[in-house]
C-alpha cells in the first residue's frame, strides 16, 4: 500500500502551503521530508504503514538537548510559555501548550484538502481520536465520537459529552440529548473536574520540552508552595477559558468561499501537520501536533517523558507506537525522571516499542481492530449528512452507535444539532469542488447531484437562503440543455453502478446482519434507540469480525431523462427552489440600508468588448428598446430592493438566466414536435426571463446577447409557423393559455423584479394572419439590431447569417401573402372595371418587401434564395399584366402596352434570376423552375399577341415577327430533353407552340401575306412546325384530341395547297399525301376508344352499385366528349371529301392512261367511301361506335395502301 501514497509525497510535499495557515508562506521551504512507504516487520507479523505529509506548519527539525541528571523539571526553564525563533508561530502547540481539539477538528482538514473527500480517503480525524479508537479493548475509559459520512469518507470527532452539557445548562440546546444520555446511559450525570495530578504532570511535560530546545536556560528558583498552587489554579482556569466553546447552531458564515467563515464556525485546521497515513488498505487523512526533534541515527525523533516508577502499559505503549507510525518518525528518546528530576535517557526503535516489557501487543491485533471499527461504521453509518455517536462508556465494553439526526427530528425543533451547518458546508463544498470537474467526466454527476440533495435537506430554507439557492443553482447546472440525444453504452454511463455513484436516503440497503457481525441488544429499554451495537469490544481484535457489507454507493443514478421536456423541468424545479430561497432572504426596503453616494456599486458583469463600451451598448439597447415600442417606464432596477453586488443579486442574475434557457430549449423542443401554441408560450417565459434580467443587469455579456437574440429569432420562427398552420389556430390556443403551476411561480418571482412587458409585442398570440407574419418579421429585425449594435455580427458570423436567411425568407412571405390579396381582388373585380388602389397598393407592398428580400439574401451571398426571390417578382409583374388585360375586357381587345411593360419586367426579374444562380449546378431545381416561369412568361406574352393582336398600333407582319421571336424564346427554356416531373408539361409545351407557329403561318398563306419568297419560306415553316408538333404531341399519352387537332390542319394545308394546284398528277400527290395523314391518326383513336370503353365500363358498374346501394366512384376521365365528337365530325367530314375527291382524280385518270394500281386503289376508295356514307346515314350511333368505325375504315385504307405498296407514284 506505501507504493499508492508514494506518487502523491512530492505533491503533498512540496506543493502550496494550506490556505489561510498561519505562517505557512514562509515555511513553505522548509517542510518535514516524510519518510514514505516504509513497511514494518514485527514480530512475523507484516504490519504495512506510510505516511505522507501534506502540510506542515513546524518549524525544521531542531536537534533536541539533552538534559543533565538531577535536573529539576519543576522549575521552569528561563524561555518557559515564550514563543521562539526557532519554532516559529507554531512552537506553542508543538510543546503541547496549545488549547484543546476543537469539536470540528476534522472539518477543517476536509475544507483544506477537498479532492480527497468522498473518494480517496477513508477516515479523516485527529490522531488522538485515531489512537482512541484502536485502543478500545485495551482501555476501560469512555469513548464518544461524532461520525459523519459523505461519500465512502467518514470524519471522526472527538463529542464532548460534558462539554456539550455545560453549554446545555446555559443556554438550553442540546436538553433532548442530555435528557436521552441521563435517562438510558448515565441517570446521576455530573461533571467530573480533572485531578491536581494530571494538571502536575501536564505541567512537567511542558517545563521538560521547553528545556530541550533550550539546553543552556538558566532555571529559575523553585516556587513556594503558594506560588505553585496559584500557577496551578492559573493554568487550570485558562484551560477553562480556552476550552473550545460550541457555536450557536444557526451561525451562518458570510461567504462560504472565505476562509473566515470557516474560522468563524471553529472549523478551521489547527494542526501542526496534515498527514495522509496509510494502514494497511486504510487511508485516514490525519491531524497531529506531536512534537518532532532531529539528532540521533535518524533525521527524526519522539521526545518521551516518563515516571520511573511507573511501568509502561499496553496503552502507552500503543499510544507511542501509533504516534510514530503517522508520523513515520523511526526511533524514540525516552526520558525518565523521579519525582521531577531528570534520571536517564534511552533511545528505542518504532518497531521495537511492540515488544517493549509490560508493554507487549500485536501490531497485527491493532491491525484487525482497525479493519474491524472501519468495517462497523461504514456498514452502519449509511446516510450522508447525518450526525452519528459513537459511545462507550467508561468501564463497559459495550460501543453503541446512535443516529442523532434521526433522534433530534423527534424533538420540536430539528434543527438542534450543531453539526448541521458544518456537514451540510462540506458536502456543498465537495460539490462545488466536483463542479470543476464535471466537464471533464459525467460519472461525477450522479455524486454531485447526491452531495447537493443532501446538503439542501440538512438546511433550514429560512436561515440558511445563500446555501440553497447556491446548491440549486449548482443542481439546475449538471442538467445540460442542449446536450444531443447520446445512445445507450455511450462514453459515460449516467446510471451505472459505478464506485462513484452515490445513494440517495430513499435507496439505502437495509443494514446487514450477516454473521451476527454487529447486532442490537436483547434489552429493549436500553439499545432500541442505537442503530448498532458491538456487544464486547473482545470481538474487535477477532480477523474479520466485521465485514462492511453496505456498498459505499450502491446505485446512484443520475436521473435519466427521457426527453428534452423532461430535463428542462427538473432544471426549472430547481431554479424555482433556488429563486424562492433568494426571494425570501430579500429583506423589505424599508429595512434597507441606505446606499452610499460616494460609493460606486459593483455589477457583476462587465463588458469585454473594446470598442463598445458599456454606456455606449446601455443606450444602445434604450433604443432598441424603444423601437420595439416598450420602453415606456422600464427602469433598470430590482423593484424588489435587491442591493447590486449582493449575493441575492448575482445568484438571481444567474438563476434567472438558467430558467431563461430551460424555457428557450422546451420552446424548441415543442417546435420540432409542431406544437407550436405551447411554443409560444415557452419562448415568452423565456423573454419575460429576459426582461427581469435585463432589468436588473444592463452592462450585459456578449453571451447573453447572443441568447436573447437567438430566443427573439426563435420567437419568429414560431410566430411563422402559427401563420403557415392556421387550421390548428384553436388548438394552438388552448396549448398557449395553459399554464403549470411552477411556471406561475418562476413568473411571480420575475414581477417582483420587472412588469416583463418588454417582448410582449413578440410573444401575443394573434388571430390575424397579416399580424403574425409582421410580428415575424419584426422580431427577426430585432434579432439583427441586436446582433449590429453589439458587435455580435463579426464574433458569430454563422448567427448573423441564420437571421439575415430568415429576414429575407419572412420577407418573402409576406411579399407573396400581399401578392395572393392581390391576385384575389383582381379575380373578385368586375369585367371592364379599372384596376383599383387597393390592388396597387397590395402591388408595392408586397414588391417592397421581395426587394428587402432579395438585399437580405444578397449580403450573405445566397443566391439561390435570392434568384427564388427574383422569380416571385417576375411574378408579381405578370399578376400585374394580368390586371391590366382584364380592365380592358374582351369586345374588340387588343394586347396593351401596359400588359407588354410588366411581362417584359417579369421577363427581366427571370433573366436575373438565371444570371443569379450562374449555372445549372448550382442548384438544379431552382434552375429548371426559373427556366419554366420564363418560359411560361414568353409563351403567354406572345400567345395573348397572337389571339389579341394590336392591329391597330402595329403592322401585322410585326406582330407576327415578335410572336414568333416570343415562341421560340419560349422553346429555348423549355427544356424538353430532361427527365423529371416537368418534362411531359414541356413536351405539351414545345408541342402547342409548334402547333401555334404553324397556325399562323397556315394563316399567313391563306390571307395572302407577302411576296412569293416569303410564302415559300412560310409553306416550309408550316410543315416544319406541324411535323413538330406532331411529333411532341405522340410523346404524350393525355393529349390525343390535341394531335387529332394538329393533324386535321395539316390536313387543311394538303387541301389548301391541293386547291392552288393545276395538274391532276399533283393534286393526286397532295391528296394522296393527305390520305396518309388521315391514315397516321389511327394510334390517336385507338386511344380514345380505350378511353371510351373505360368510361363505359365505370359507368356499368356504378350502376350496378347505385342498385345495391354502394356509393358511386368517380367516373371522369381526361377526355372531353363534346370535344371529340366536334373533331370527329371534322375529320368525318374530311375523310369524306378526301375520298371523294381521290375517287374522281382516280376515275378521270383511269380513262386516260389505264393502270392496275390505280384501279385497285379506286376500288378501294370507293369502298371505304361507301362504309363511311353508310355510318353517316346512321344517326343513332354512339361516339364509340363511331370511333370504332373510324379505326376500321383507317385499316381499310392502311391495308389497301400497303398492299399497293403506297398508291401512285
Amino acid at each position: 500500500m506505501g507504493d499508492v501514497w508514494g506518487s502523491g509525497a512530492e505533491a503533498g510535499f512540496a506543493g502550496k502551503s494550506r490556505p489561510g495557515a498561519p505562517g505557512s508562506a514562509s515555511l513553505e521551504g522548509e517542510r518535514e521530508k516524510p519518510k514514505q512507504g516504509s513497511v514494518l516487520l514485527l514480530g512475523g507479523n507484516e504490519v504495512k504503514s506510510s505516511a505522507v505529509v501534506k502540510y506542515s506548519a513546524a518549524p525544521p527539525q531542531a536537534a533536541f538537548a539533552r538534559l543533565q541528571e538531577k535536573t529539576d523539571l519543576k522549575l521552569p526553564p528561563a524561555n518557559w510559555l515564550r514563543e521562539s525563533a526557532k519554532l516559529g508561530p507554531a512552537g506553542a502547540t508543538i510543546l503541547g501548550n496549545s488549547k484543546k481539539s476543537k469539536p470540528f477538528s476534522s472539518f477543517g482538514m476536509a475544507y483544506d484538502f477537498i479532492d480527497s473527500i468522498g473518494n480517496d480517503v477513508d477516515v479523516v480525524s485527529d490522531s488522538e481520536n485515531i489512537k482512541k479508537l484502536l485502543k478500545i479493548p485495551y482501555s476501560k475509559s469512555h469513548v464518544s465520537m461524532a461520525v459523519h459520512r459523505i461519500g465512502r469518507t467518514l470524519l471522526l470527532d472527538d463529542l464532548d459529552i460534558q462539554e456539550l452539557f455545560m453549554r446545555s445548562s446555559q443556554t438550553g440546546d442540546w436538553t433532548w440529548l442530555k435528557e436521552f444520555y441521563q435517562r438510558l446511559i448515565d441517570r446521576k450525570w455530573q461533571r467530573k473536574k480533572k485531578s491536581k495530578e494530571h494538571w502536575y504532570q501536564k505541567a512537567i511535560l511542558s517545563k521538560f520540552l521547553y528545556y530541550s530546545i533550550n539546553g543552556d536556560g538558566a532555571a529559575q528558583p523553585v516556587p513556594t508552595p503558594e506560588e505553585q498552587h496559584q500557577e496551578e489554579t492559573s493554568q487550570d482556569e485558562a484551560d477553562e477559558a480556552g476550552r473550545v466553546s460550541w457555536p450557536a447552531p444557526f451561525e451562518m458564515p458570510s461567504s462560504l468561499s472565505e476562509e473566515a467563515s470557516a474560522s468563524n464556525q471553529g472549523l478551521k485546521n489547527d494542526f501542526v501537520r496534515n498527514i495522509l497515513w496509510t494502514f494497511e488498505d486504510i487511508h485516514m487523512l490525519v491531524g497531529s501536533n506531536m512534537p518532532i526533534f532531529g539528532g540521533g541515527r535518524y533525521p527524526a525523533v519522539s521526545l518521551r517523558l516518563r515516571d520511573n516508577n511507573k511501568p509502561i502499559n499496553v496503552l502507552t505503549g500503543i499510544d507511542y507506537w501509533l504516534d510514530n507510525l503517522i508520523c513515520n518518525v523511526p526511533e524514540l528518546v525516552m526520558c525518565f525522571h523521579v519525582n521531577g528530576i531528570v534520571q536517564k535517557y534511552e533511545m528505542i526503535k518504532t518497531e521495537d516499542i511492540p515488544n517493549l516489557e509490560n508493554s507487549n501487543f500485536s501490531t497485527k491485533v491493532i491491525k484487525d481492530i482497525a479493519q474491524n471499527i472501519l468495517s462497523f461504521l461504514k456498514s452502519n453509518c449509511t446516510k450522508e449528512g447525518h450526525t452519528y455517536w459513537l459511545f462507550k462508556a467508561s468501564g463497559s465494553d459495550i460501543v453503541k452507535l446512535y443516529d442523532l439526526t434521526t433522534l433530534c427530528e423527534e424533538t420540536e425543533d430539528k434543527y438542534q444539532n450543531p453539526f448541521t451547518m458544518p456537514v451540510a458546508v462540506l458536502l456543498y463544498k465537495v460539490a462545488c469542488n466536483m463542479m470543476l470537474k464535471k466537464n471533464q467526466n459525467r460519472k461525477y454527476y450522479g455524486t454531485i447531484r447526491t452531495l447537493l440533495l443532501n446538503c439542501v435537506k440538512l438546511l433550514d430554507k429560512g436561515r440558511h437562503p445563500q446555501i440553497i439557492a447556491s446548491a440549486n443553482y449548482m443542481l439546475s447546472e449538471l442538467f445540460q440543455l442542449d446536450e444531443p440525444k447520446k445512445e445507450e453504452g455511450g462514453e459515460f454511463p449516467l446510471n451505472g453502478n459505478s464506485d462513484e455513484s452515490y445513494s440517495e436516503e430513499e435507496e439505502e440497503m437495509p443494514d446487514s446482519d450477516e454473521n451476527g457481525c454487529y447486532s442490537t441488544s436483547s434489552d429493549p429499554s436500553d439499545d432500541n434507540k442505537a442503530v448498532a451495537v458491538i456487544k464486547s469490544v473482545g470481538e474487535l481484535s477477532v480477523p474479520e469480525k466485521y465485514k462492511s457489507t453496505h456498498q459505499i454507493r450502491p446505485s446512484c443514478a443520475f436521473p435519466v431523462c427521457h426527453d428534452t421536456e423532461e430535463r428542462c423541468r427538473l432544471v426549472l424545479s430547481y431554479v424555482l427552489e433556488g429563486l424562492k430561497s433568494v426571494d425570501s432572504s430579500i429583506k423589505k426596503e424599508g429595512d434597507l440600508p441606505a446606499a452610499d453616494p460616494n460609493t460606486p456599486i459593483p455589477l457583476k458583469y462587465e463588458d469585454e468588448s473594446t470598442t463598445v463600451g458599456p454606456e455606449c451598448l446601455e443606450k444602445q439597447m434604450a433604443l432598441f428598446l424603444d423601437k420595439m415600442g416598450s420602453f415606456q417606464e422600464v427602469k433598470h432596477s430590482s423593484q424588489s430592493g435587491m442591493i447590486p453586488g449582493s449575493w441575492q443579486y448575482k445568484m438571481k442574475l444567474q438563476l434567472i438566466l438558467k430558467s431563461s434557457k430551460a424555457y428557450y430549449v422546451l420552446s424548441d423542443a415543442a417546435v420540432s414536435l409542431q406544437k407550436y401554441g405551447r411554443a409560444l408560450r415557452y419562448i415568452k417565459l423565456a423573454l419575460q426571463c429576459h426582461d427581469s434580467y435585463c432589468c436588473l443587469c444592463t452592462n450585459m455579456l456578449s453571451e447573453v446577447l447572443l441568447f436573447l437574440c437567438q430566443s427573439i429569432t426563435l420567437c419568429g420562427d414560431i410566430q411563422l409557423m402559427l401563420a403557415q398552420n392556421a387550421n390548428n389556430r384553436a388548438a394552438y390556443l388552448e396549448e398557449y393559455n395553459y399554464q403549470t403551476k411552477e411556471d406561475q411561480e418562476i413568473l411571480h418571482s420575475l414581477h417582483r423584479e420587472s412588469s416583463c412587458q418588454v417582448f410582449s409585442w413578440a410573444t401575443d398570440l394573434s388571430t390575424d394572419l397579416e399580424c403574425q407574419l409582421s410580428i415575424s418579421c419584426k422580431c427577426y429585425e430585432a434579432a439583427n439590431e441586436i446582433l449590429l449594435f453589439s458587435n455580435l455580427k463579426e464574433q458569430n458570423p454563422e448567427q448573423y447569417t441564420q437571421v439575415m436567411k430568415r429576414m429575407g425568407n419572412i420577407r418573402n412571405e409576406i411579399g407573396v401573402f400581399y401578392m395572393n390579396q392581390a391576385a384575389a381582388l383582381q379575380s373578385e373585380r368586375v369585367e371592364n372595371k379599372m384596376v383599383s388602389t387597393a390592388e396597387q397598393q397590395l402591388w408595392k407592398k408586397s414588391f417592397s418587401f421581395f426587394e428587402k428580400g432579395i438585399q437580405n439574401f444578397e449580403s450573405i451571398e445566397d443566391t439561390t434564395n435570392a434568384a427564388l426571390l427574383l422569380c416571385n417578382m417576375g411574378r408579381l409583374m405578370r399578376i400585374c399584366a394580368h390586371a391590366h388585360c382584364a380592365s380592358g375586357g374582351d369586345f374588340k381587345r387588343e394586347f396593351s402596352p401596359e400588359e407588354a411593360l410588366y411581362y417584359n419586367k417579369a421577363i427581366d426579374y427571370y433573366l436575373k434570376a438565371l444570371r443569379s444562380l450562374g449555372k445549372r449546378e448550382v442548384h438544379p431545381a431552382v434552375w429548371d423552375s426559373v427556366n419554366w416561369e420564363l418560359s411560361t412568361t414568353y409563351f403567354t406574352m406572345a400567345t395573348l399577341l397572337q389571339d389579341y393582336a394590336p392591329l391597330s398600333r402595329r403592322a401585322q407582319e410585326q406582330i407576327e415577327k415578335e410572336v414568333s421571336e416570343s415562341m421560340m424564346k419560349s422553346l429555348k427554356y423549355c427544356d424538353v430533353e430532361t427527365v423529371s416531373a416537368r418534362q411531359p408539361l414541356c413536351q405539351y409545351r414545345a408541342a402547342t407552340i409548334h402547333h401555334r407557329l404553324a397556325s399562323m403561318y397556315h394563316s399567313c398563306l391563306r390571307n395572302q401575306v407577302g411576296d412569293e419568297h416569303q410564302r415559300k419560306q412560310h409553306r416550309i415553316l408550316v410543315d416544319l412546325h406541324y411535323t413538330k408538333a406532331v411529333k411532341f404531341f405522340q410523346l404524350l399519352k393525355d393529349a390525343p384530341c390535341e394531335l387529332l387537332r394538329v393533324q386535321l390542319e395539316r390536313v387543311a394545308f394538303a387541301e389548301f395547297q391541293m386547291a392552288s394546284q393545276n395538274s391532276s398528277s399533283g393534286k393526286l400527290k397532295t391528296l394522296s399525301g393527305a390520305l396518309d395523314i388521315m391514315t397516321q391518326t389511327q394510334s390517336v383513336f385507338q386511344l380514345i376508344r380505350k378511353e371510351l370503353v373505360a368510361e363505359c365500363d365505370q359507368r356499368s358498374e356504378n350502376d350496378k352499385n347505385s342498385a345495391r346501394k354502394v356509393p358511386a366512384e368517380d367516373a371522369s376521365t381526361n377526355l372531353n366528349q363534346e370535344e371529340v365528337s366536334k373533331l370527329l365530325g371534322i375529320f368525318e367530314s374530311r375523310l369524306s371529301f378526301l375520298l371523294l375527291q381521290s375517287i374522281k382524280l382516280l376515275t378521270s385518270t383511269k380513262k386516260k392512261v389505264g393502270g392496275n394500281s390505280e384501279e385497285e386503289i379506286l376500288k378501294a376508295n370507293k369502298y371505304v367511301y361507301s362504309l363511311l356514307l353508310r355510318s353517316a346515314a346512321n344517326k343513332n350511333l354512339t361516339l364509340l361506335e363511331r370511333a370504332e368505325v373510324v379505326l376500321n375504315l383507317l385499316e381499310q385504307l392502311t391495308q389497301d395502301t400497303e398492299g399497293n405498296n403506297l398508291g401512285i407514284q
